[in-house]
């Protein structure tokens, strides 16, 4: 069970990874879309919990600056441990310096960080298969290059339970 900090796109950039998501199931793949509860949202976590209390890290969270919406681009896809496919964006210069202030704030909390997302060891992904073995990667990968580039707006940001599909929409944009 995870809480996640989560940056949220805007409708053409979720219409475009969904459909990613459509045509990589259609491979026999499992993607976001039918892992767990089926109510995955395409997105960029800046920070995943393992123990917090929402109340207190939704405050946290938005008393950050709103640092309004932001595009990123996406020509890249990255395969982390376990088979987790993930596409790789190039952001704004100041992403890295959002996503620390928000594990700054939540960690201010008292709530626990996943090791991933600590300072100096979060690398920004947009997940697409949680699972995928070695012989169904090029699979994956090349279904992905035939929406590269992508470029997606952020427009938006929520508290996501990892677990039940919960959020809570944040007021502002970290």
């Amino acid at each position: 069970m995870a809480l996640a900090v989560c940056l949220l796109f805007d409708g053409p950039a979720d219409r475009a990874l969904r459909g990613l998501w459509d045509r990589i199931e259609e491979q026999g793949v499992p993607t976001l879309r039918s892992h767990t509860h089926g109510m995955h949202h395409p997105h960029l976590s800046l920070a995943v919990l393992l123990d917090w209390d929402v109340d207190k890290v939704r405050a946290a969270v938005e008393a950050l600056p709103d640092r309004g919406p932001f595009e990123i681009h996406f020509e890249a896809v990255g395969v982390f441990p376990r088979g987790r496919v993930s596409l790789i964006p190039a952001g704004p210069d100041d992403l890295v310096a959002r996503q620390q202030a928000v594990v700054e704030a939540v960690r201010g909390t008292g709530a626990l960080m996943h090791k991933h997302y600590e300072i100096g060891r979060w690398l920004p992904h947009c997940s697409l298969a949680p699972r995928a073995s070695l012989r169904e990667l090029p699979a994956v990968a090349a279904l992905a290059y035939e929406i590269f580039p992508l470029t997606a707006r952020i427009t938006r940001a929520a508290l996501i339970n990892s677990s039940t599909g919960e959020q809570w929409a944040l007021a502002t944009l970290p």
